[in-house]
């Protein structure tokens, strides 16, 4: 918990000076229409966000490009570096196993004995599910965009541990549904669930880019889960496979 609490320290102090804070650079201040790309105007804490994700999930890729041969330094790091090292990691790999290289990619962020320190602090209650969620809007503001609290229905319990993703940016840069659901999707709601104990359930939306997160719910087996039976967005991924009724790396 100490990297963490010291990153969400850094993020929510140079948020308060505003000029280096992450922002949306389009004119309306909300993310772009479908169909056109969000560009970001990244601040120093997004950065250090970039590097540090990007350099651990850099172990795990696959060959480069022969322009980048060369190691990458911390500040090299961009958003579009960091999805092109996701996309490398998917590279070869199964998505079980991709899911496995984002697990452990988590686990190599937190101290020893991280997870248990959360366990302790944030046993799964209303009252847990809405601090995280409440915690999500600015923490990951940096990986998938702006963001907002929302009201959800938890067992039969009206509460506010919901996060609604306007336009996801990762999701959004990468164009591919199986990155979405191998890379983001499954490993959150597992690293949570499993290792942290608090359920969280996430359901992106293929059309508009939207994502909600509902922390409390469980999530559903993954054959059952509707997100692992979508087709490819042919239209601006550079890996489709458009004849395919369902994502190849949903499947493999």
């Amino acid at each position: 918990m100490a990297a963490i609490a010291s990153l969400q320290a850094i993020h929510v102090k140079l948020g308060r000076r505003g000029s280096i804070r992450c922002g949306i650079s389009e004119p309306s201040g909300e993310p772009a229409p479908i169909g056109q790309k969000t560009r970001y105007n990244d601040g120093l804490a997004e950065r250090v966000f970039m590097g540090l994700f990007a350099r651990k999930m850099d172990k795990f890729g696959g060959s480069k490009k022969k322009n980048e041969v060369k190691e990458k330094g911390f500040w090299d790091y961009d958003y579009e570096s960091f999805v092109e090292v996701s996309k490398r990691v998917m590279q070869g790999r199964s998505r079980t196993q991709q899911q496995e290289v984002v697990r452990e990619v988590l686990l190599s962020m937190l101290p020893p004995g991280a997870p248990e320190q959360f366990r302790k602090l944030f046993p799964p209650t209303k009252w847990a599910a809405e601090f995280n969620a409440a915690l999500t809007v600015p923490f990951f503001h940096w990986l998938v965009g702006p963001s907002e609290v929302i009201e959800v229905e938890v067992n039969g319990v009206k509460q506010r541990s919901g996060v609604r993703i306007k336009k996801c940016r990762y999701l959004e840069n990468s164009g591919c549904v199986g990155m979405c659901v191998n890379m983001c999707k499954i490993p959150t709601q597992d690293f949570f669930t499993n290792e942290f104990g608090l359920p969280l359930t996430m359901n992106p939306n293929f059309d508009d880019m939207s994502c909600e997160m509902i922390y409390g719910q469980a999530p559903p087996a993954f054959e059952d889960d509707p997100a692992t039976k979508q087709p490819c967005l042919a239209d601006i991924c550079s890996m489709s496979s458009p004849s395919s009724p369902i994502c190849p790396k949903l499947q493999a």
